[in-house]
């Protein structure tokens, strides 16, 4: 495989919503999407989620790590066995905790051993050299997404809003030439989004999530809360800024007092209140917020941003991507660059000083057939 060869990749993303593992595959020269290819979601069984839920926060070596990442090993190996033709595997594993400031970020997830597993060379641990050379690790999709808005056909400066356990968001000048060049991409993490709603559903009903929105929807959201969550530090603070799952715990604490409907409007308020906030940092207005993540099926969030923005809010959807597999892919096309010596991060994404190639490469000792 030479640089700028056109290969079909496969890409796997664990979200921190906790719901199960997204695989994809695109065919890309690292550059460029030039074609979407098969996809396929394998959820968490609850003894799986709660045996990933109880090692939330933890670190390489401490107590439930390695139960952990046997689990997620395990599901990733399931369901990337069903895939044929790929040439590279992009693994992000689990994030289990993220600290850039202090102890760094933790996925958990040997791919070398799904790189024997599978016989397929794969690139995996992609956040820390980023963490390493002082960035923040987070968000990595932002590369993708300005293919993405290239793939789509976009115009002027458009943003990308991914709603996962954590929201992030990439602002796109669709005029730069590429990734890399000064300018063309901004992006941190808004706040967090899925991962509080779903804990409190967990918690009290002892459902994965607030399908719909149904819940939020007949509910009141405590404004005092919400401004109380807003005057956090973390607001003002200028991107490349990033989140740990379990940041803002005073937001959950808070709600502990509502009732189950107010608090998930309460939690789905905060979460599209703390993206205007982001929104507010971006270069230049933008004049269209795409969505994607599982965030984006949550008709009540989704209208909450609909009223604040005074934008069209249209999930991915409405320009021909995938919203549930955007981040699968991410991680395919990142694995290319990544091999290919291209950049991953840089100074308008994560922070870092510099452009920054991230991952190991791992390849097993036995390579799978590859389909022509």
């Amino acid at each position: 495989m030479r640089k700028d060869d056109v290969v079909w990749a496969l890409g796997a993303m664990s979200g921190t919503s906790l719901d199960g593992v997204d695989a994809a595959m695109i065919q890309t020269d690292g550059h460029k999407i030039l074609a979407l290819g098969p996809h396929a979601y394998r959820p968490y069984t609850e003894v799986e989620r709660a045996t990933i839920r109880k090692s939330l926060g933890q670190w390489p070596g401490d107590p439930d790590v390695a139960a952990a990442a046997e689990v997620v090993e395990a599901a990733h190996a399931e369901i990337l066995s069903r895939f044929d033709g790929a040439q590279v595997l992009g693994f992000h594993g689990q994030t289990l905790a993220h600290d850039p400031a202090a102890r760094g970020t933790h996925q958990c997830g040997n791919g070398a051993l799904l790189a024997e597993t599978l016989g397929l060379t794969t690139v995996w641990d992609f956040r820390s050299s980023d963490v390493r050379l002082g960035g923040q690790g987070a968000p990595l999709a932002p590369f993708y997404h300005f293919a993405c808005a290239e793939y789509s056909g976009q115009t002027g400066a458009v943003a990308l809003l991914n709603l996962g356990g954590v929201g992030n968001l990439t602002w796109v000048d669709t005029t730069a030439p590429g990734p890399e060049t000064p300018g063309a991409l901004f992006a941190f993490d808004t706040g967090p989004a899925n991962a509080p709603i779903n804990d409190l559903m967990q918690t009290r009903l002892g459902l994965p999530q607030d399908e719909g929105g149904a819940l939020a929807n007949t509910g009141i959201a405590d404004d005092t809360i919400v401004a109380a969550f807003l005057a956090s530090p973390y607001f003002l603070k200028m991107p490349p800024k990033s989140l740990d799952r379990n940041d803002f715990q005073s937001l959950t604490a808070a709600v502990q007092t509502l009732g189950d409907a107010d608090a998930a409007a309460t939690l789905t308020a905060a979460a599209a209140a703390a993206v205007v906030e982001g929104i507010r940092h971006c270069p230049a207005p933008i004049s269209r917020l795409l969505v994607t993540g599982g965030g984006r099926h949550n008709t009540t969030l989704m209208t909450e941003l609909r009223l604040r923005l005074p934008c069209p809010v249209e999930p991915v959807e409405a320009v021909g991507l995938n919203g549930d597999m955007l981040e699968a892919q991410a991680f395919a096309f990142l694995a290319v660059r990544v091999l290919y010596g291209l950049p991953t991060s840089g100074p308008g994404t994560t922070g870092v000083s510099a452009f920054v190639g991230g991952g190991q490469i791992s390849r097993p000792s036995v390579s799978a057939p590859v389909d022509s």
